[in-house]
């Protein structure tokens, strides 16, 4: 087994299948209400109905909640399969510990209270508050700070995947 081959073609996996699981996968609600709090509330429309609905802290965390479940369970899915398809035994315990990993920083990440975000309070420590703020010229700070978190840390995840990975 070439290790270091095993480790790109899993991070090249879950990094598919995490634009997957944020952009096709997470729905519009999840994506508006993750964030709310009851110092910050979110109101929601219903494309469908118009109907508009105020979300507080309880909602948020449940949609955040929401989106990070089914944004690992899409990871499961493609690297589970493209691992399959590819020859490669994944020890179960070390992808358990590597989703978990991701879901954990993808909540972490996600969990946008204004104010009180952990991106947020990073990106003022790292002197990146403009940046993180910026939402003109076709540019959105927030997000890439945002995808360069989860793409960190799925690298991590994708390294402790291969831990005992062996080929078929």
């Amino acid at each position: 087994m070439h290790r270091p081959a095993v480790f790109a073609a899993l991070l090249g996996l879950t990094r598919a299948a995490s634009a997957v699981g944020d952009f096709w996968v997470q729905t519009d609600f999840c994506a508006r209400v993750k964030g709310a709090s009851d110092d910050h509330p979110v109101t929601y429309e219903d494309p469908d109905t118009k109907e508009k609905t105020t979300h507080g802290t309880a909602d948020g965390r449940k949609a955040c909640l929401h989106h990070c479940l089914t944004y690992t369970a899409t990871q499961a899915i493609v690297a589970g399969l493209g691992a399959r398809a590819l020859g490669i035994r994944v020890h179960p315990g070390a992808a358990a510990a590597a989703l978990v990993l991701s879901f954990g920083t993808h909540y972490i990440a996600d969990r946008r209270v204004p104010g009180h975000g952990v991106l947020e309070k990073l990106a003022d420590k790292r002197g990146k508050t403009n940046f993180y703020k910026l939402a003109e010229f076709g540019m959105n700070g927030a997000f890439h700070l945002d995808n360069s978190w989860h793409h960190c840390w799925e690298t991590v995840a994708a390294l402790i995947a291969t831990t005992k990975a062996t080929t078929r």
